[in-house]
């Protein structure tokens, strides 16, 4: 009869061994569907303020170079924000798509960033050139968590390995 292993090497192999290769593990779901949440929501509160009572302060905030109104830059961006939040927290079929759609978004708003930040806008709470520089690096962070949170980078890699798009799951 063989001695029967410590039970820590049992469990440790049956956690192990729970998750296939190349599957995302349990934790990791979870981890990103939290995320996803919270950015869908945060979009969905940022476009109701772009819509509502920072509107005037989100008019600040676009670069005076741009050819649109400002209004109507802040009420189109406020609509995508609510959409893409939206799509964020409900969508399935497309959540990678989204997720790439929501990166390029975080892109293309960045320039009212740098803007407010060369131009010295107080908007929002920055109100001095130290907030404006430590707000800089978190829209990379906004790209990157978009692209975890929906498994758009993930779907991207396994499909360059196949030879698909990756847009969706």
């Amino acid at each position: 009869m063989e001695p029967t292993p410590p039970r820590e090497q049992i469990e440790v192999a049956s956690v192990r061994d729970s998750t296939a290769p190349g599957e995302v593990s349990r934790a990791s779901r979870i981890g990103r569907r939290i995320g996803r949440i919270a950015l869908g929501a945060s979009l969905v509160f940022a476009g109701i303020s772009h819509l509502t009572f920072a509107r005037e302060d989100f008019q600040a905030q676009v670069p005076n170079w741009q050819p649109f109104d400002q209004d109507f830059v802040v009420v189109a961006s406020g609509v995508v924000e609510i959409a893409l939040g939206s799509a964020l927290i409900f969508s399935k079929k497309y959540r990678p798509a989204v997720g790439w759609i929501a990166a390029a978004f975080f892109i293309a708003i960045y320039p009212g960033n740098i803007s407010q930040l060369v131009n010295q806008v107080d908007s929002l709470g920055m109100d001095s050139d130290l907030k404006r520089w430590i707000r800089m690096p978190f829209q990379p962070v906004l790209i990157l968590w978009a692209l975890w949170s929906t498994g758009a980078w993930r779907a991207w890699r396994a499909a360059r390995r196949t030879g698909g798009l990756g847009l969706t799951a």
